[in-house]
Formats: C-alpha cells, sequence, structure tokens
C-alpha cells in the first residue's frame, strides 16, 4: 500500500463518519458523488485486476459510470465488480471498451472450444461458439442457469474475446409451482452469507420472479439476483431493489445471524451444493459441530474441492469449515496434463505473458517461474486447478511485486487462504500508525460487509489490532482484508460475534 493513496477523500469521509454518529441512518438520502468516485478510483487503484489509468469514474446521484479502454474483457468484469462493492453505489453503468492484442476469431473459437474440452464439468456439453471480431456467441443447453453463467465465465476467460452474448438455453427437467419456486428462494436468501435478506421480498408468477425491497450494495442485489434462479425460473427481475447505503446496519438485519442449529446448518450447506454445478454431481458427505463445518468425500477436480468449500464458508451459521474431500480423476497421462496446464496459461489474458514452466508428477502439478503479483500467481493457481486430471497444485512461482492479496468474496473466483503458499507480506510499514489506522478505518467505512461503528482499530509499529463485536462470519473474515488493504503489516483479529463466543 503506497503513502497517500487514499488521501484525497480522507475529509470527506471523516466528515460522513462524525454525521453517523448524530443523524440517523434515514436522514441520510445518498452519500455524496465524489467521495463515492474517489472511493471507487481508490479501489481500482490497489486492485491487482485492474489499472486505474485505463478506467474513468463518474458518479451522478450514486449511478457510477465506468469509461475507458481494458485490454481484456475480464478485466472490465472486474472493475465493474469493484465499483459495486462500494457503499452508496447504486447501479454501475458499463461503457468500458475491450481492445486486447489482435487475435483471429479462428484462435479464439478454437481456444474456447479446448476451454469447454479440457474443463471437468463442461467437457460433455454440448456448446456451440460462434466468433465475430472478437464478439463470442454461445449457444446450447444446459440444466441451469447456474451452468450458463459458467460457460460465459469459461469463454470469457480467453484471450481475445471483447464481448459475449449468452444464447444458452436452460431446460429444466422438472416443472415446479410458483409456491415451490418461491419457497426456495426465500430458503437461498436467509441462508445465504453474502445477502441480508430481511428487507428483500419475493414474488413469482408464472415462474417468472420480482424481487423488491432494499439492499446495502450494488454487489448484494447481484448476488440475490443470482439466488433466485432457481429450477424453474423463467426471468428474474431486481431492479425494484433499491440500494441504500445505511442498509449493511445490524438492526435491519434481524435474525439472520442467530445462532443456528447444526442440522439445519448441514442441511442449507447441502442445499447450496446443489446450486453448485461444480459441486452438485458429486456426494460430498457434511459434519457440523457447533457451526465447525467438515468435508469429506471424491471429487474429479481441485477446483470442485475447492468450490464445494467456498460454498460452505458462504453459508449463514458456518465459522469454520475442515476440507478433506479428496481428488481422484480418471487421470490422462502426467504429459497431457502438463499439455493442457500450458494451453490453459496461454489462453489466460493475465499469465499468458509470463513464462511459467509446469510439470506433472502422478497427477500433481508444480509450477516455477517467475510473474509479477500475488494475483498472477493465484491466477495461475486457479487455472491449473481447473484442469482434468490434476490432483493438487505446488505453487512455487515467484513473484516480483509482492503487495498485499485480499479477498473480497463478490469479486474473487478464489479464496486466497485455500492456496498453502500463501502468507501476507511481514515487511516494514510504509505509513506511520496514525496513517495506517486511518486508511483502515477507510477501508471498513467503503466496505458493503461491515458496519464501521462495530469495529475499533488499533496500530502499533503497523500491527493492527480489531477489537468488537460483528454480526457474521464474514464480517470477521473481511475485515482482516480491510486492515491489510489499509496498509497494516500484520493483524490481530480479536472480533467476537454478537451470537456466539469465537472459536
Amino acid at each position: 500500500m503506497k503513502k497517500g493513496q487514499h488521501g484525497r477523500n480522507i475529509l470527506i469521509f471523516w466528515i460522513v463518519m462524525i454525521g453517523l454518529y448524530l443523524v440517523p441512518f434515514s436522514a441520510f438520502a445518498q452519500l455524496a458523488d465524489p467521495v463515492i468516485t474517489n472511493a471507487i478510483e481508490s479501489q481500482i487503484l490497489v486492485d491487482p485486476g485492474v489499472r486505474l489509468n485505463d478506467v474513468e469514474v463518474k458518479t451522478t446521484n450514486g449511478i457510477v459510470t465506468l469509461s475507458g479502454t481494458v485490454n481484456n474483457i475480464l478485466a472490465r468484469d472486474r472493475a465493474v465488480k469493484v465499483a459495486q462493492t462500494v457503499r452508496g453505489v447504486r447501479s454501475v453503468i458499463d461503457q468500458i471498451a475491450v481492445k486486447p492484442s489482435l487475435r483471429l476469431d479462428s484462435q479464439i473459437m478454437k481456444d474456447i472450444e479446448d476451454a469447454f474440452i479440457y474443463d471437468p464439468l463442461t467437457e460433455s456439453w454440448e456448446m456451440y461458439v460462434k466468433v465475430n471480431s472478437g464478439k463470442v456467441t454461445l449457444s446450447g443447453t444446459v440444466d441451469s442457469w447456474a451452468e450458463r453463467e459458467l460457460a460465459a465465465k469459461i469463454a470469457k476467460g480467453v484471450r481475445g474475446v471483447t464481448a459475449l452474448e449468452n444464447n444458452i438455453n436452460v431446460d429444466y427437467k422438472t416443472i415446479r409451482n410458483d409456491t415451490e419456486i418461491r419457497q426456495e428462494i426465500d430458503r437461498r436468501l436467509l441462508w445465504d452469507a453474502l445477502v441480508d435478506h430481511h428487507l428483500i421480498t419475493v414474488n413469482v408468477n408464472d415462474g417468472n420472479v420480482t424481487l423488491n425491497g432494499t439492499v446495502g450494495s450494488a454487489a448484494e442485489r447481484l448476488q440475490a439476483h443470482g439466488d433466485a434462479w432457481v429450477a424453474g425460473v423463467k426471468s428474474v427481475e431486481a431492479s425494484g431493489l433499491e440500494v441504500k447505503w445505511w442498509a449493511r446496519n445490524d438492526k435491519l438485519r434481524k435474525n439472520k445471524y442467530a445462532l443456528r442449529d447444526d442440522a439445519k446448518i448441514k442441511q442449507a450447506v447441502n442445499d447450496a451444493f446443489l446450486y453448485d454445478p461444480r459441486v452438485s454431481m458429486f456426494d460430498i458427505l457434511v459434519y457440523v459441530d457447533n457451526g465447525s463445518v467438515t468435508l469429506n468425500g471424491k471429487v474429479n477436480s481441485l477446483r470442485t474441492k475447492r468450490a464445494a468449500a467456498r460454498d460452505a464458508r458462504n453459508t449463514v451459521g458456518v465459522w469454520q469449515v475442515n476440507n478433506f474431500i479428496k481428488v481422484r480423476p480418471n487421470t490422462p497421462t502426467d504429459k497431457k496434463i502438463a499439455a493442457n496446464i500450458r494451453n490453459a496459461f496461454v489462453r489466460d489474458p493475465y499469465v499468458e505473458r509470463f513464462e511459467i514452466n509446469v510439470k506433472v508428477i502422478d497427477g500433481n502439478a508444480y509450477l516455477n517461474g517467475t510473474v509479477d503479483t500475488y494475483f498472477e500467481k493465484a491466477q495461475a493457481d486457479y487455472i491449473a486447478a481447473g484442469i482434468y486430471g490434476v490432483k493438487e497444485v505446488h505453487n512455487r512461482v515467484k513473484v516480483e511485486n509482492t503487495n498485499v492479496l485480499t479477498y473480497n468474496p463478490y469479486i474473487d473466483s478464489w479464496y486466497t487462504y485455500d492456496y498453502d503458499w500463501y502468507i501476507y507480506p511481514n515487511s516494514i510499514p510504509v505509513m506511520s500508525d496514525w496513517e495506517i489506522k486511518r486508511q483502515i478505518n477507510n477501508e471498513i467505512f467503503w466496505s458493503p460487509f461491515i458496519d464501521i461503528e462495530d469495529v475499533t482499530v488499533t496500530v502499533d509499529n503497523g500491527i493492527a489490532t480489531l477489537t468488537g463485536k460483528v454480526d457474521s462470519w464474514v464480517e470477521y473474515s473481511i475485515a482482516v482484508e480491510n486492515a491489510l488493504e489499509g496498509g497494516a503489516i500484520m493483524v490481530d483479529n480479536e472480533l467476537e460475534l454478537k451470537n456466539r463466543s469465537n472459536k
């Protein structure tokens, strides 16, 4: 974290902070547009997947317009997601142009087809790909909206894609009535740790879903929209969900994070697996002991193993996940696995420019080389984990720029702490303790997860200590990420949960 990165919005930040304690939440119609713009630019500045110089930010009445030019579609999507997570952003208009290095349409199409073939989930799907001047059109038929979205994500991960039109059809295997659909959506919203469901109402008419009410961020609205796509749904309209920056207040959450019975947590985790196409086809055993989840079973890819842990982690009531799932693919030859990993690296717009050496022994992938950032090292790990036949990734890639890599569940495809190679860089502070404390408070205020009044920050020699009481384990974990983003070299997390004792 460089000194002064957030300096230009500090004054307005403290004015807003003082106001939080003097004026009721309902009195704040909207945060000031200039401070929202500054907050978004500050977040993009420290995000390793987007370059601030490539993106212009404009805010009008909380509506954010992003423009500029990036060299890959993943960076464009990431910029949008970063903006959606900032407190006060009501919606994001994406006008960012994607102009990658020139590639032939035939090359792009082959790479997308290969990406589907060598992914353990999509290898048997009947996907049809067309490419016209970098614009990709997907067609075919899948069993769920989640599979449709996953296919689009895989295609966007190919270098040279400038836009994507998703014409994949969803063919549900069963017909469900509106009452069943609404009840299932209500359950998903209830158990999703990334959505505060209390202010959301669900209406279903002939399979068409309408969501109304209030959420705390544009990212939360998108999450609720995704939760509503259960089996039998024909369409989802979420424009009736208003984004109110004060809606993260714990008084508006009711009993969202009340202590949960282990049996109900177990059922919720199993339900979450059913909604995830990477996990749903496997028989994963779930054990819950006082909110601590242990996973056992066998899957055919490392990425599926990690996805199962992510699904459990984002379930309300879960505070710890022990992942003992075993990866047991019908392994192709090590030589073939290594070749597929190398080809996947070449397809990817983030890591294709680096020389990453790959060796595979008995399904274990060993990566060596040098990249610029921990983000690129994590991306290489994520790519290798998705290749059929990979049991484990031993990531020995060196990093030139050792700035901290943090995690945001609304943005990142991976969970940073799934990587056994990652520890925070324990370096010398580049700011005074007072400046670090100020920056951490700034990060927490703009976070879509945490109530700033619940957390007290102290800093001593660059080490941040967090105290107070928060509502959920998501907040408990994200507070550490906010402290690292604020410049702390280490974090002592002494936060407590309001409805249970810490473990």
